[in-house]
């Protein structure tokens, strides 16, 4: 059975191709060992709240992150952004948006909705593997979050 508490970031991704990139960037610069990948809303949701599939896991034990794309099947991204920033359990919990899409009413609707961070994925691998490495290097090592 897997401890689902034992997880520091959260990724909530539907390409796999993306994810795998995110998880190779992360767990090759040493920030994230400890990585959970859900491929919708949906599952972020339960995973997130502990309820479904996670029911067992500890709501007190959150992510330190959570990357999360915006186009993803079952529940977009802005919806499980407005849920995890609206609950008094969850708001604290880093929310980075990682997403192709460049649409402003998008940026804008994110940090109304109290993102963290906000990054294009770039095109070129270099420069996506990098973005992905300063993500983990502030928020896995540089960020201090409040202790619960």
């Amino acid at each position: 059975m897997q401890n689902y508490n034992e997880f520091e970031v959260l990724l909530v991704e539907d390409n796999p191709n993306d994810a795998e990139l995110i998880m190779r960037a992360l767990k090759t610069n040493n920030f994230a060992n400890k990585i959970y990948w859900v491929k919708d809303g949906e599952e972020a949701l339960e995973f997130i709240f502990c309820t479904g599939r996670y029911v067992s896991r500890n709501i007190q034990i959150p992510p330190k992150v959570i990357l999360l794309d915006l186009k993803l099947p079952k529940i977009d991204g802005l919806e499980v952004l407005a849920r995890v920033k609206a609950d008094e359990r969850t708001k604290s919990t880093p929310v980075v948006v990682v997403t192709s899409s460049q649409e402003n009413s998008d940026l804008e609707e994110s940090y109304r909705l109290g993102v963290n961070s906000y990054i294009v994925k770039p095109v070129d691998f270099d420069k996506f593997v990098k973005a992905l490495s300063s993500v983990g290097l502030y928020w896995l090592a540089v960020n201090k979050p409040p202790i619960k």
